[in-house]
């Protein structure tokens, strides 16, 4: 895999063009930074920014250019309320960061917690509910809109380092960025069809307030945590890095089509061009021979490119 270096000057697609850009989550973290570097880049983008509160005061953007709709997205209608507004104000909607998440929740394997009956309790399932559901339905309702544009759009998905290496310790949060990598890498075929590029980002530990969330060992604040990480060899990225990541891959359009970038100390590399160039290593000569013998059967219903009239 090699490494390389985004630089926000190259960015000449978001730069010169305006666009209507939806960002789950983005009131703090990875997602205010993302909407701040956008807000940087061009002043006119339409910003709409969905998450459970608003975006703080210092958070400066054009009030003419800027949809702040507060809801909790694992309510379907709350979140597509949100697009039908943004839709309705803009007239459009170019790309979409799918970035809305949360860390583990408590231990729900090891420890036994007892319902009012004396019976095993029912796991909290917060993290799945957010994490993958959510997620899963805001790609759902990108999808609708950005196949109302002739020109298609773009769609980059916040999985994470622990979508790729699972995380001991946070298993439910590892299980739901591995569903979002395999649910861009289901999707990608068919979005791209319809013109729209699907990606995610896989960042490593950032400096955002999700880096201690939840956790009862973890006292410290996050950049505090971050700095003691980051003394013992731990490579940390800046939620900035991680937003130029982002943007990169909306200014990429459809070349950015399957891309998985990994950021590590805020530095990148494609982790699926990677994967898929060294596919014959860890599957094995025979069974890719096997493999590719068979994926031409028609299990499943296909998009069909007639299939991309706006609906």
């Amino acid at each position: 895999m090699t490494l390389f270096e985004p630089n926000s000057q190259n960015l000449t697609t978001l730069k010169s063009t305006p666009k209507t850009i939806v960002i789950t989550g983005g009131s703090s973290g990875i997602g205010l930074a993302t909407a701040e570097l956008l807000s940087t880049l061009n002043p006119k983008h339409n910003l709409v920014l969905i998450d459970l509160n608003p975006p703080p005061k210092t958070f400066k953007h054009d009030p003419s250019h800027l949809l702040v709709h507060t809801c909790n997205i694992t309510s379907w209608t709350a979140q597509r309320t949100g697009f039908e507004n943004a839709f309705a104000r803009f007239g459009r909607i170019d790309c979409v960061f799918v970035n809305a998440g949360i860390a583990e929740h408590g231990e729900q394997f090891f420890t036994d917690d007892l319902d009012g009956d004396g019976k095993l309790k029912e796991p909290d399932r917060r993290v799945l509910n957010l994490d993958m559901d959510a997620a899963s339905d805001t790609t759902k309702l990108a999808i609708h809109y950005l196949r109302k544009n002739q020109e298609g759009g773009e769609i980059v998905l916040t999985a994470s380092l622990a979508g790729y290496l699972a995380s001991a310790g946070a298993p439910l949060y590892s299980a739901a960025k591995h569903g979002i990598v395999g649910l861009m890498r289901a999707l990608k075929q068919e979005c791209t069809k319809l013109g729209i590029s699907i990606s995610v980002i896989a960042p490593g530990i950032t400096v955002t307030p999700i880096l201690t969330a939840n956790n009862k060992r973890l006292s410290a604040p996050p950049d505090v945590y971050a700095k003691e990480m980051a003394a013992k060899g731990v490579p940390i990225n800046r939620p900035e890095s991680i937003a130029l990541a982002v943007c990169w891959l909306f200014n990429e359009q459809g070349k950015a089509n399957g891309a998985g970038l990994l950021i590590q100390g805020d530095r990148f590399g494609d982790l699926e061009r990677g994967l898929a160039k060294s596919r014959e290593h860890w599957m094995g000569t025979e069974m890719l021979a096997l493999f590719r013998g068979g994926r031409s059967a028609p299990m499943f219903d296909r998009l069909e490119a007639a299939t991309k009239a706006k609906i």
